[in-house]
């Protein structure tokens, strides 16, 4: 078996195929136009080729067939792929690889439209962003819907998706680097939300860690990909990536807005300190030319 064999899908998807070439292609348009730093361009190439090779390569077929691979994939879909493709705000280099025709036409219009405004902003609400980031985690992991989803193909895609979706929404609204606004959040809060998410997480990997029975028998009645893995074993794996990485992932995003909020604070002191500084400067240049102008009338 070679590369190509593993880069061949297991269920073929037009819809991943295009939603990644259009990514890719707004992306490398817009990088000859707008200024995006190496590390910036790395860290999305990162984060698109990652979500692309757990949603449409033959590693699918374990991601079906065994508990641990799944909770592995949906690390990647929900925190890794999302997380490093935020963190490198392609936002304003897409913008630009988008035809300026098409944006005036199409884009402005849609986004302007009031009902896409108001859902933008109803799932873009703190409160509302932090409960589906864990609310999704719990829903399809719970053991009548995960049964349900794992059994059937339309339900299953839309379980990746929207964990996909998901995480490219949340980690956008904590990493954004800007001050607010244009950020719809304020620094504090940002550092505030994506601690909030850490506990439930890790509540729910040791749940499944500390399970005395199997939670997902979906695996066991399909037939499981590692037979010399049990599936309590199985089940304590993927446990274990619920509680630890995925909460390691908020850690770190929370220390990368704690760095972004002390970086715009000390800007905002910076700006304050010089506008102080031109006060005083205007202050003292009337009581100067004051004085100039006074020098002859003491003289005479």
């Amino acid at each position: 078996m070679n590369l190509l064999y593993w880069l061949e899908p297991w269920e073929p998807s037009p819809t991943v195929v295009i939603a990644t070439l259009v990514a890719a292609v707004l992306f490398a348009r817009g990088t000859k136009k707008a200024k995006v730093s190496l590390p910036r361009q790395l860290s999305f190439w990162f984060g698109l080729i990652a979500l692309y090779v757990v949603l449409h390569t033959r590693l699918d077929y374990y991601f079906e067939h065994e508990f641990f691979m799944h909770r592995l994939q949906h690390l990647v879909l929900h925190h890794l792929g999302p997380f490093f493709i935020a963190l490198s705000y392609p936002g304003a280099a897409m913008r630009a690889g988008i035809p300026f025709r098409w944006r005036q036409r199409f884009v402005r219009p849609v986004l302007a439209a009031r009902p896409v405004r108001l859902a933008i902003d109803f799932l873009l609400h703190p409160v509302i962003a932090g409960l589906l980031f864990v609310g999704l985690i719990y829903f399809w992991l719970t053991s009548s819907i995960h049964f349900a989803a794992m059994l059937d193909w339309r339900l299953y895609r839309v379980m990746n998706w929207s964990m996909a979706i998901d995480g490219l929404m949340f980690w956008w609204l904590v990493l954004d680097p800007r001050p607010a606004p244009p950020a719809r959040l304020a620094p504090g809060r940002r550092v505030l939300l994506v601690i909030a998410v850490i506990p439930p997480q890790i509540l729910l990997g040791a749940f499944i860690f500390f399970s005395s029975h199997e939670l997902y028998p979906i695996y066991s009645i399909c037939g499981r990909a590692f037979t010399w893995l049990s599936p309590m074993r199985d089940q304590q794996i993927g446990g274990l990536l619920v509680w630890i990485p995925a909460s390691m992932m908020s850690v770190i995003a929370a220390l990368i807005a704690l760095r972004h909020w002390m970086r715009l604070s000390a800007r905002t002191r910076l700006r304050e300190e010089r506008a102080e500084k031109r006060a005083k400067e205007q202050r003292a240049a009337p009581e100067s030319r004051s004085h100039v102008l006074g020098t002859p009338d003491a003289a005479q």
